[in-house]
């Protein structure tokens, strides 16, 4: 076939037909490949003749094309030097491969350098514009055509193109570009590239890293598709930019196949809707796709075509089961997935083949995940048409700069280049979330960007900093997700009445497998494991462990890191070569099958659970978002309620939400501190009550969730199930019973949000006495928690013992230093010095006067996990707790034991509070 011609119909999206290269004129040096570290299975299969061949562009294909991967001249540059035209350069290397890759044929890092190569423009494309497009270049690009210069671009993650028509001439053409990559010492968008790899940093990719094509384009062409799938709706939201329009029109045909199932006409630059009547739908578990055909019309006349694909999917935010959850298609599905780098050994940024882009995905599905974090790099368009095709949702991140402190240049282009690639990658259906930022790369103004990245596009979620535990301060939690960052086992925070919880890393269990290393016997791991055996049971631990904290707090998300070992990381599901596939494929897909399966029956749940929880009722109407329902002598009434409020006030608003006592389906609420009694509404106004057993009390005290009366997703409202059509509402700072009013200040004062308990702490200790703690595990009971040295640890105690042995097994119990409705100790010896955590460990150490300080030192006291004693749960990292192993004192979970947790976890961290032993 020739570079003219062209396949049909659905085909365009599956496998674009290849045009061949063209030969280099006059080259002095043949390319040849450099042998990388390690190779993959696709490694030898990259030649000059099809280097990545596959059409770049499946969201908008048109007929003709001509493919200019392959070989060019390379040689290196300097700053002010003028371009080789007509020169010979030295070396040759192979596009689109970056210059440090084995792939490229040179394998070395340089600033600045020159590509050249020569093309002939084909016969049959005469009368139309000829654009040159770059799928991305690293990291500034100055083209020449012809000796004349024709634009530049900077930018090393997303396309670009020109219009070279006016400088080419009948017969060969020869293309110049020159690259500027400073990488980290730039201040732009650089990702995990380093020029000094090591660690977490690894090698940069500089220069030509996507493919380089040319199109032939009539004057007025499409130039672009925004597509949004509106489900609810039954239609196709579609946006056609163009250039050199006047006057054209739009024709955009929807297809099931070969049957048309919608049509829409409309202008250039204006949304028109195409219908998609009883749409199926788009997901993991059915990845259905649409074909698009989109024409330029003048009358009658077509003047430009290309076709496409969309899927029908809808994306949000939903209260499931008592929390805000991400929704797809308006059910809640836990999303499981890897962090994916995106790097590979023989090709760095570049996919030696697309069968191997497609590979990743691929064993995503094969490992039953469903989710794919696309970690710090933005990728080539045809790896997200695999993850549309394949059926796996996307959170992409946006590069970072290096980790400091941006300048105002810095800030303007990561703003640049953050539109980019929401742009370009907006109309793809597995991408459903925006991760703005990461840790404390690069971080500034997280609030700001959220707003700004979600007026950009209001259809998908935006993480506005994955790792917010990690890094920073959270800049006012805009965005939909609290995400953290939790190495080796899985925790959560917790979620908010606006914002999912999410586990944006974990994991990072490291395995080396000789023969398979990048750096053989130097690769690390967050915690590293003996074998394949070992890694598969503690990885299916983590994974029974997210159950418990996707019902509680709220969790509704995790990123295990990683899919693929990554240079010195050794962490990967995979060897970073793609050869061996480290952990047992059955139990692990296993593992990731019943997780989702149990989410999904959340969905099943009344708005706010099964019950048995503690929450707190904030109040949704607008300039009263800081009053809560609690009750005050025994009357229900609304009040401010914040993190400096008093114990009692937090404990009067915080209720456990149980089954209905009148309707299992619907709920009663029982005070935190006044147990056996309910809110219940008497005379309209709501009070609380001792529960006198009779009906009429259990009918008064039930009352069933309801869609939020004011329409929002992520509140309910409040119906009495003896009344229907009265709803808790509050007025004036008391809280009634009332007849719905079709009002909006009414249906605002009767919404509610259900929060986090102000209360945390489920067990009560005594509050300002000194207190020594016992273990309890059978056997170890004459051991209690001291501090030495600084660190915690358990000794074996007696009358006999030594009077500082008992004075560091003494502590005051006081409320804690970041909530008071949690706890703090402080040694008795050392007064004004307390308990941590720190790296796991627990601690003694005098306050620093950090946020950070106060939290780690505060535990919220549990029923004790086996049944006896207190359980001291972390503040900040919730299903964490003070737990002894081998006389040593550190926080944990019980993840990766398996979260039936083995006895001996729970023994280990229920602890007795006895009296002192220094009074």
């Amino acid at each position: 076939m020739k570079c003219n011609q062209w396949t049909g119909g659905a085909a365009l999206r599956l496998l674009p037909l290849f045009c061949g290269l063209l030969s280099l004129q006059g080259a002095q040096a043949a390319w040849a490949p450099k042998t990388p570290p390690l190779s993959t299975p696709w490694t030898a299969q990259v030649s000059t003749t099809n280097a990545l061949p596959d059409y770049p562009r499946p969201q908008m294909v048109r007929s003709d094309w001509l493919n200019l991967n392959g070989e060019w001249q390379f040689g290196n540059a300097t700053a002010g030097q003028t371009p080789p035209f007509g020169q010979n350069l030295a070396e040759s290397v192979l596009v689109p491969f970056p210059i440090e890759s084995g792939l490229s044929g040179i394998k070395r890092y340089q600033e600045r350098m020159w590509y050249r190569r020569t093309f002939t423009v084909p016969a049959a494309w005469s009368g139309r514009r000829v654009q040159l497009h770059f799928g991305a270049v690293d990291w500034e690009a100055t083209v020449y055509v012809n000796r004349q210069w024709v634009g530049s671009h900077q930018g090393g993650f997303d396309s670009f193109s020109f219009d070279i028509t006016p400088q080419l001439n009948g017969g060969t053409n020869e293309i110049i570009v020159g690259v500027y990559d400073p990488t980290e010492e730039g201040g732009q968008p650089v990702g995990k590239q380093r020029k000094n790899p090591n660690g977490i940093w690894y090698t940069s990719a500089s220069g030509i890293w996507q493919t380089v094509w040319l199109e032939p384009t009539p004057s007025a062409s499409i130039t672009r598709l925004d597509m949004t799938p509106d489900l609810a709706g039954s239609a196709l939201r579609l946006t056609v930019r163009g250039t050199g329009v006047s006057g054209q029109t739009v024709e955009a045909v929807a297809f099931d196949g070969t049957t048309q199932v919608g049509s829409a006409t409309g202008g250039v630059g204006a949304e028109i809707r195409i219908p998609v009547p009883n749409p199926k739908t788009w997901s993991p578990d059915s990845p259905f796709l649409y074909d698009l055909r989109v024409s330029l019309k003048s009358g009658s006349t077509v003047v430009d075509q290309v076709t496409s694909y969309f899927g029908m999917r809808s994306v949000g935010l939903k209260l499931v089961g008592g929390y805000p959850r991400p929704v797809l298609n308006g059910q809640f599905v836990f999303q499981m997935g890897t962090l994916d780098q995106g790097y590979w050994p023989d090709g760095i940024y570049t996919a030696p083949t697309d069968e191997a882009l497609k590979f990743d995905i691929q064993k995503h599905k094969d490992l039953g995940y469903n989710l794919i974090r696309k970690h710090i790099k933005v990728e080539p368009q045809r790896w997200y048409y695999w993850a549309d095709k394949l059926g796996l949702l996307v959170w992409q991140d946006m590069p970072l700069m290096d980790n400091r402190t941006p300048s105002a240049t810095a800030r303007g282009q990561f703003e640049r280049e953050l539109r980019e690639m929401v742009d370009e990658h907006r109309s793809s259906p597995s991408l459903i979330t925006w991760v703005v930022q990461n840790e404390g790369w690069g971080q500034y103004d997280q609030a700001r960007l959220a707003d700004l990245v979600k007026s950009w596009d209001s259809s998908r979620l935006v993480n506005n900093m994955s790792g917010i535990n990690c890094c920073g301060s959270v800049d006012g939690g805009n965005g939909d997700l609290a995400d953290w960052h939790v190495y080796p086992s899985p925790a959560s925070p917790s979620a908010s009445t606006s914002r999912a919880a999410v586990l944006g890393e974990y994991g990072g269990l490291g395995l080396r497998v000789p023969g398979h290393e990048w750096s053989p016997g130097n690769g690390f791991g967050y915690e590293m494991v003996a074998d394949s055996a070992a890694l598969t049971s503690r990885y299916v631990g983590f994974i029974q462990g997210l159950q418990s904290l996707m019902n509680k707090p709220g969790l509704s998300a995790a990123v295990y890191t990683e899919i693929t070992d990554v240079e010195n990381e050794v962490n990967g599901m995979y060897t970073y070569d793609r050869a061996v596939l480290k952990v047992d494929l059955n139990p692990v897909r296993t593992a990731h099958l019943n997780l989702i399966a149990a989410s999904r029956q959340l969905n099943n749940l009344g708005l706010l659970g099964a019950g048995g929880q503690y929450r707190s009722l904030q109040v949704t109407t607008p300039g009263y978002t800081h009053r809560y329902v609690r009750h005050l002598d025994s009357l229900g009434f609304t009040e401010v309620v914040n993190n400096g409020s008093n114990g009692t006030l937090k404990q009067d608003a915080t209720f456990k939400i149980v089954p209905g006592l009148a309707d299992a389906s619907c709920y009663s609420f029982e005070p935190r501190n006044f147990p056996g009694s309910y809110l219940r509404h008497y005379g309209s106004r709501l009070r609380r009550d001792v529960r006198d057993g009779t009906a009429l009390f259990d009918q008064d005290a039930t009352f069933c969730a309801r869609p939020a009366l004011d329409g929002s997703p992520l509140y309910a409202s409040l119906e009495s199930k003896n009344k229907p059509g009265f709803y808790v509402r509050h007025r004036v700072g008391e809280v009634w019973l009332e007849a719905l009013e079709n009002t909006t200040g009414f249906r605002q004062d009767a919404t509610w949000a259900p929060g986090e308990a102000w209360w945390k702490s489920d067990a009560n200790v005594p509050v300002g006495e000194y207190r020594s703690f016992q273990v309890t595990t059978p056997g170890y009971t004459h051991r209690y928690l001291r501090h030495l040295d600084s660190l915690g640890f358990t000794e074996g105690m007696d009358g006999a013992s030594s009077t500082t042995l008992k004075q560091d097994a003494t502590f005051k119990l006081v409320p804690g230093l970041a909530d008071a409705s949690c706890y703090s100790f402080e040694s008795r010896n050392y007064p004004g010095q307390y308990l941590r955590h720190q790296g796991s460990r627990l601690r003694k150490d005098a306050p620093d006067g950090s946020a950070i300080f106060d939290q780690d030192a505060t535990f919220c006291a549990q029923p004790g996990l086996s049944g006896t004693g207190v359980s001291f749960e972390s503040f900040n990292f919730p299903g964490r707790y003070i737990r002894h192993s081998a006389a040593q004192v550190w926080t944990a979970s019980g993840f990766g034991i398996g979260w039936d947790m083995a006895t001996s976890f729970k023994e280990d961290t229920s602890w007795n509070i006895v009296s002192p032993w220094a009074p």
